[in-house]
């Protein structure tokens, strides 16, 4: 069988620091900011000419923790419990014969100079920091955007947002990164067939440690750590 070599032409820097708490897609915490930084070689201001017209772009990359020697024909999606299973290429799981991943993010802004630059400044990632980036292309509304189009299982689950109480002392404390962490609360980043109002989850956001409770449909943030 024929292989390929991709090179990663940049890396994303984001406050996801472990896969857990991460949204399930792009765009689901629009205040999240995360850095997409060019490898040396690729660090000219003429690859990025014009980008700054553009609002949105997709994002080719990897999982890179979740590679796998081996793949499976059927993964089982957390969204339907873990109970059932579904063709890989019906999903979006990590777990992919080539682990490469899809997102469209917001452009926020180019940074042309700088000893990094350029660097790109993105909004509504759902990459883990260090993420490596194979290709990097404009979101054309004309052609990408598919009112029409059907998401098979993913249109059958309603999405049920979580009500975030966060103490004011608590919020505080988070300062500008707040209303990215309610974002991502709000979306619950338990897998759907954890349901126990005792158990006390924690999630890592950039320099954050947070923990919290679930229950009745409010998620209650119990302790902020830096």
């Amino acid at each position: 069988m024929e292989e390929y070599t991709l090179r990663p032409i940049a890396r994303l820097h984001s406050d996801f620091v472990e896969k857990f708490g991460i949204p399930r897609q792009s765009g689901l915490a629009p205040s999240s900011r995360a850095r997409i930084v060019f490898e040396p070689e690729f660090r000219s201001p003429e690859a990025v000419r014009g980008l700054e017209e553009v609002s949105h772009i997709w994002l080719i990359w990897q999982f890179s923790k979740s590679r796998r020697e081996a793949w499976s024909p059927t993964v089982r999606p957390p969204r339907l419990g873990g109970n059932r299973r579904l063709g890989v290429f019906a999903t979006r799981s990590p777990f992919r014969p080539n682990s490469l991943g899809l997102s469209a993010v917001r452009l926020e802004r180019v940074e042309p100079e700088g000893p990094e630059g350029p660097v790109l400044h993105v909004l509504g990632a759902d990459l883990l920091d260090e993420t490596p980036i194979f290709d990097i292309k404009p979101y054309l509304r004309y052609a990408d955007s598919i009112p029409q189009a059907e998401g098979g299982f993913a249109d059958q689950i309603e999405e049920k947002l979580l009500e975030v109480s966060l103490p004011p002392e608590l919020g505080e404390r988070l300062g500008t990164e707040r209303a990215a962490l309610e974002e991502i609360l709000a979306h619950d980043p338990r897998p759907a067939y954890q349901e126990d109002p005792e158990r006390v989850y924690g999630l890592r956001y950039g320099k954050w440690n947070l923990r919290f409770t679930v229950r009745n449909g409010t998620l209650l943030v119990t302790d902020v750590e830096e």
